[in-house]
């Protein structure tokens, strides 16, 4: 049997940002995952700035992650075919596995890492028992359950999840390659739905490396036929759902994989338990197309590492009365509830057919078009002037 403070189950974004955190602050941990490294994953693929960003390096990861990620300095926003401005807006683009991958490469050799899979956890207020693929047993104060989707092993604690939005939205992604000339004119680009029933909230271009990312949203049910097409003619169905995109984009195709991950909007019940705490999507989900899933797991396990965590081992026992206080944190709290606001509220914004959100609609788009127009009217108004060269004077004028 092997002891320590802390067990990480799951060695996902949530997980890996754990035991780097708590590893570099000195507390006995290990993390546990079925992959040494984690492999290809359709998730996270850009990291917006900003507040975002701000979470990010409150872990301490930041610089590591900035470092390998690919950054684009303006984005531009279109709709209707039009561009409607250019902001500043900084962002990195970095593919799930890579983020992982790489967050893991921060981890300090005093965490051991346990390439097994969980297979039962019993609780008690002291010590909580791990039992492993690999025969093995971990004792430890707390366990940590950053282990996702995976349902498994919280049935058997009694913790249940609660769907309260089936297929909420589905995410879609794929690498764009322009036609004809070697790269897109735009850094980035982030072009919003021309009408309401293509279910379409936005897609959003943005570097990898050398290539082109795409990052396309919509609110359908998985089993609609307009999956199917797109699967198989994916810039054709593309360019009929949102004819004014190869306005900004030219010809461009899409010979990659598509890949399509559905995204149930859930909250589990009975967290509140002797020796476990759940963060990231393991507690609640969130819902990609807000692009809040990075602050959710970032703003969990900063709380959770850097303030709960030390406060927890200063004291005897891991009951759910004094684990409780990581639920109740107001950052925590607040970060959720903002991010489950935005998800109902973003998919009402884009495809709801009533007046008040074809008026909110129209608000967005003028907001955006003024402020476009502003920023290219200041843009002239800062140009140096430069007065006219005289005139040279020939020979013949002497």
């Amino acid at each position: 049997m092997r002891y320590t403070d802390i067990a990480i189950i799951g060695g996902g974004l949530a997980g890996s940002t754990a035991a780097a955190m708590l590893g570099r602050a000195g507390i006995a941990a290990v993390l546990i995952d079925p992959h040494r490294t984690y492999p290809p994953d359709f998730r996270i693929e850009k990291l917006g700035g900003g507040e975002q960003v701000e979470r990010l390096h409150r872990t301490g990861l930041g610089k590591a992650v900035l470092r390998n990620s690919t950054r684009c300095a303006e984005t531009w926003i279109a709709r209707f075919g039009r561009l409607l401005d250019k902001p500043p807006r900084e962002q990195f683009g970095i593919l799930y596995d890579d983020l992982v991958n790489t967050i893991r490469a921060e981890i300090p050799y005093a965490v051991e890492k346990i390439v097994a899979k969980a297979v039962s956890i019993s609780t008690s207020p002291e010590r909580q028992k791990i039992a492993l693929s690999n025969d093995e047993t971990v004792s430890a104060r707390l366990v940590v359950l950053a282990n996702g989707l995976n349902v498994g092993l919280r049935h058997t604690l009694g913790i249940e999840r609660h769907v309260t939005s089936p297929c909420h939205s589905i995410s879609i992604g794929f690498d764009m390659f322009p036609v004809g000339r070697p790269a897109f004119d735009f850094p980035s680009l982030t072009y919003f739905s021309e009408r309401p029933s293509d279910r379409i909230p936005y897609i959003s271009l943005f570097p990898i490396g050398s290539r082109m990312r795409a990052n396309l949203f919509v609110y359908r049910g998985f089993d609609d036929p307009w999956l199917r097409e797109l699967r198989r003619h994916p810039a054709a169905t593309l360019s009929a759902a949102l004819p004014g995109l190869t306005r900004l984009t030219g010809a461009f195709t899409i010979p990659g994989e598509v890949k399509i991950r559905p995204i149930d909007l859930y909250v589990n019940s009975g967290c509140r338990r002797d020796g476990i705490v759940l963060v990231g999507d393991a507690f609640a989900s969130t819902c990609p197309v807000t692009g809040t899933g990075s602050d959710k797991v970032f703003t969990d396990v900063e709380r959770l590492c850097n303030l709960h965590i030390p406060a927890w081992l200063g004291t005897d026992g891991m009951r759910a009365a004094k684990i409780a206080a990581f639920y109740d944190d107001p950052v925590k709290k607040a970060c959720d509830e903002w991010s489950i606001a935005k998800a109902h509220s973003f998919r009402a914004l884009s495809i709801e057919p009533d007046l008040r959100w074809r008026m909110q609609r129209w608000v967005r788009f003028g907001a955006w078009l003024g402020l476009g127009m502003l920023r290219r009217f200041g843009r002239i108004l800062s140009r140096p002037h430069v007065p006219p060269a005289p005139p040279q004077r020939t020979a013949a004028q002497g």
